[in-house]
């Protein structure tokens, strides 16, 4: 008799068994489902944003091409008068060499730039105008080469810090005082900055390697499209994910 219960504990416990195996493999197959979901889920949200990225870029490029586009067309016949350049990609708007901007190791603009820039800006600011809409930010941004009379490197870079900034802030401040009241004035104040890179940025010469000091020092105007930053956003939360 006791081998009979025992005959028949040992066939409920295997009974047992393969119901609880059972059990936990229902379980596996169900999270492989859910983990399967979450797989597809994720690699449709990553396509989404991959064609979004491709649409925003898209955009990007055809705002990029339209504004310096306009950009030659009012300003082709200045840039030699001025020392000036506008880069394709960046939509830069380069005043080269400050000595003849501002006097020497100040910030103070030289009576020919005040007239440059009286003549650019109400010029340069219509040309913007119908791409508001599309503009984040405009920076004024400021450059400088990497020394300071005799001192090199970080005893400089402080020192140039100060007066890119200052150049910067001064143009901005004259740019601005020239504008009367009304829309023209309230955006320049919403979406200019002023910005001072001392010789973060400073340009090297491809032929020695070495740095040319004198296309360092320079006063440029950015143009800073909406689609940069999303592009920028959009990147970030694919890396974040």
């Amino acid at each position: 008799m006791a081998a009979m219960q025992s005959l028949f504990g040992t066939s409920r416990s295997k009974k047992d068994d393969a119901e609880h195996w059972i059990g936990i493999s229902d379980m596996m197959s169900g999270l492989m489902m859910i983990f399967l979901f979450m797989a597809v889920a994720y690699m449709y949200y990553v396509q989404v944003e991959r064609d979004t990225v491709r649409e925003i870029a898209v955009a990007y490029k055809d705002t990029q091409v339209a504004i310096h586009r306009d950009l030659i067309t009012e300003f082709g016949g200045d840039l030699g008068g001025w020392n000036a350049t506008i880069d394709r990609d960046t939509l830069e708007f380069t005043f080269n060499n400050p000595e003849a901007l501002f006097r020497p190791g100040s910030p103070e603009l030289n009576a020919k730039f005040r007239g440059t820039l009286e003549d650019f800006f109400p010029r340069y600011i219509a040309v913007l105008a119908k791409y508001r809409d599309a503009i984040d930010e405009i920076r004024i941004e400021g450059h400088t080469s990497s020394d300071w009379g005799r001192l090199q490197g970080e005893a400089a870079y402080f020192p140039n810090m100060s007066l890119s900034q200052d150049r910067t802030r001064e143009v901005l401040q004259y740019v601005l005082s020239r504008l009367p009241d009304g829309a023209d004035r309230e955006w320049v104040r919403s979406s200019f900055a002023a910005v001072g890179y001392s010789s973060s940025r400073s340009i090297v010469d491809q032929g020695t390697g070495q740095e040319d000091a004198a296309r360092s020092r320079r006063v440029n105007f950015r143009v800073i499209t909406d689609s940069e930053l999303k592009i920028r956003n959009i990147i970030e939360k694919l890396d974040g994910a």
